[in-house]
């Protein structure tokens, strides 16, 4: 008797986000590619086999759901932002087998570590990097490679996707509050867009491999730069490396603060990266967050280079969680000035994560334009960004977001010290509230006991779970987290 699949029977919404949740648990298989071929040349033959394991685990669990779910003609806006927080949590659940696999990470170490590569927040609970194996070192890589453009875009640009509504799919999962598209056809831009970050990746492998770093370390270092990830190969981070390896990643990291699409459309007007206003406000506020730090270790005597706080100032504002120093022994002046750059981001439609620079400067100018009302009350105040008048709908949506995102941000303080005050050794004020920061701001290294020169293997149970649920809040722009548990999403 032949075997044949019989087609779920559900209702069409759960069917269609069920469709969603199989297409990027298949995509998220993708991590294996280079962890596999790693671990097999350096003949790690157990992590080979855990990485095999959760490939084909992640591909059959994939394709069952996809074949029994099957594919829907359309999305609605409430299926695919339900469906994308639904999916990035199963992948998250699937990518922590390799460490599970290991036998050296408890369940709770291995999911933190799995929300840390796929949030490319480069917080991490392994105290020895160096006693890691290889395939699993490039496993962590790779996953934050995927998770920085996004697993969703990946899989509209390889892979059979839904028909009318995929456009709901990518706005739910790129970081923006518009999707920038590069062709007539999503997929069109979905293709564009891989193609210049794989291109990218391998212009960075080869810069890193021309210094003092290996053919392994250079990959795992150039996924991790362009993915704003920040997850490494060594303990001490960037800090052992050559200044010719620190100032690559200094400008790879600036690179992929700046909006993908932008990118692309400058390759015919290089003029755009200026005339872009959001694009001279992200570099406007890099150069000053460097000037900030400069100008306060110079004044404090710190003794530290310039190539070191400009390093700390671009990866801070970006997200990227790399370092070369310690800058939680750093004078107060600057880590508060360290603690602020965590709420920054980059641009839009980049690779980075927390606020990002149009909705701070949106904001900043919509305060500026009520400032003005107020002194002239029948004056015509109109908000601009650059020379473009903004609806009161969008400066409304800009505010509105950043008042979820600081509410996020204070809950998990809150969240967080309590859960350290019960189940771990105690927390300081500093130490929380940078950690949270660091966690929704997808940053990773914080202020305090879980700075660059520690980890958060001193965090306990419950409190990675907060800090993991900050993560992808912040990676995922909350709303499609907050969007499950609403009545409207569960109502037919």
């Amino acid at each position: 008797m032949a075997f044949r699949l019989r087609r779920w029977s559900a209702a069409p919404a759960p069917r269609r986000i069920a469709y969603v949740v199989g297409i990027v648990v298949f995509a998220g298989s993708a991590a294996g590619v280079p962890a596999l071929p790693t671990a097999v040349v350096y003949r790690e033959w157990h992590v080979a086999v855990n990485v095999a394991i959760t490939m084909s685990a992640m591909l059959l669990a994939g394709w069952l759901t996809m074949v029994l779910a099957g594919r829907p003609d359309r999305l609605r806006p409430k299926d695919a932002f339900g469906s994308v927080a639904i999916a990035w949590v199963a992948v998250i659940a699937f990518g922590s087998l390799p460490y599970l696999l290991t036998g050296d990470f408890t369940a709770t170490n291995a999911l933190f570590e799995s929300t840390a590569g796929f949030t490319t927040t480069g917080a991490t609970a392994i105290t020895d990097l160096a006693s890691q194996s290889h395939g699993l070192l490039m496993w962590r890589a790779a996953t934050q490679w995927l998770g920085g453009m996004g697993i969703i875009v990946l899989s509209i640009a390889v892979l059979p996707f839904v028909g009318a509504g995929g456009i709901h799919l990518v706005r739910a999962e790129t970081p923006g509050e518009n999707v920038d598209r590069l062709t007539p056809r999503l997929r069109g831009t979905s293709v564009r867009l891989w193609a210049l970050y794989l291109g990218f990746t391998i212009v960075v492998a080869v810069v890193l491999a021309l210094g003092d770093m290996s053919v392994f370390q250079a990959i795992a270092h150039a996924l991790t730069a362009v993915s704003t990830g920040g997850f490494g190969t060594e303990s001490t981070s960037l800090a052992g490396f050559s200044a010719y390896t620190q100032w690559i990643v200094i400008g790879s990291m600036i690179v992929a603060g700046a909006s993908l699409p932008l990118h692309i459309r400058a390759v015919r007007d290089p003029s755009l990266y200026i005339r872009t206003p959001e694009s001279r406000y992200y570099l406007i506020s890099l150069a000053a967050g460097g000037a900030l730090v400069i100008g306060g270790l110079a004044m404090a005597s710190a003794g530290v280079s310039i190539r070191t706080a400009l390093f700390t100032a671009v990866a801070t504002t970006t997200g990227t969680g790399f370092a070369v120093a310690d800058y939680a022994v750093w004078p107060s002046a600057v880590t508060g000035v360290i603690l602020l750059l965590m709420f920054l981001g980059g641009m839009g439609g980049s690779t980075t994560g927390a606020l990002k620079t149009y909705r701070v400067a949106i904001a900043l100018k919509s305060a500026a334009s009520e400032a003005r009302r107020l002194a002239r009350p029948h004056a015509v105040s109109i908000t601009r960004f650059g020379r473009t008048p903004l609806s009161d709908e969008v400066v409304t949506a800009v505010r509105a977001y950043i008042i979820v995102y600081l509410l996020g941000f204070g809950i998990g303080v809150v969240l967080l010290l309590y859960a350290e005050a019960a189940w771990g050794s105690g927390m300081t004020l500093v130490s929380g509230v940078s950690a949270a920061a660091s966690a929704i701001g997808n940053v990773g290294p914080a202020l305090g006991s879980v700075g660059p020169s520690g980890s958060y293997a001193i965090v306990s149970g419950p409190g990675k779970w907060v800090l993991g649920a900050l993560m992808v809040l912040g990676r995922l722009e909350i709303y499609p987290i907050i969007l499950l548990f609403t009545a409207t999403f569960w109502r037919k």
